[in-house]
């Protein structure tokens, strides 16, 4: 009789450890998802502060603005960048990303950040742009044959 009560006891707590692995693993992905939106919302929050921080300074990116360019100015030159103008430039003296790349000195994936707006140049890089602005579709060719 020991046998079959062994058996009996062997199968039901086999099962059971069958039922809460599946409760478990349910479980485990209710937990990350938990986990994964928790730190949305702690990102947003920052964002938020952010934003509130700086309305608290002084009005936000739009009043922000003007004071840094007006402070540019007086440091010396102050050199501005527009996705639209810097793409213009490039087909305009007809240039691929890599031929802009190797004359401002940057790689082609910089430029073509810079132009879908996902990042900016840097200070040294916006005083290359600005020369590379200042030449023609001769001089610039002459540059890229010049290595």
């Amino acid at each position: 009789m020991s046998s079959f009560a062994d058996q009996l006891k062997s199968e039901i707590a086999r099962i059971a450890r069958k039922e809460v692995r599946s409760e478990i693993r349910a479980l485990k992905k209710a937990n990350a998802q938990y986990r994964a939106d928790i730190a949305a919302l702690k990102r947003r929050l920052q964002a938020l502060e952010r934003a509130v921080a700086r309305q608290a300074k002084g009005g936000g990116k739009d009043s922000a603005r003007p004071a840094a360019a007006d402070e540019g100015a007086s440091a010396g030159s102050s050199l501005r960048f527009r996705v639209a103008g810097f793409a213009n430039l490039r087909k305009k003296l007809g240039l691929s990303a890599a031929e802009m790349g190797q004359l401002i000195g940057v790689s082609p994936q910089s430029i073509y950040h810079w132009e879908t707006g996902k990042t900016r140049p840097r200070a040294s890089q916006l005083e290359a742009i600005a020369a590379v602005r200042k030449l023609g579709k001769r001089e610039v060719a002459a540059r890229l044959s010049a290595g």
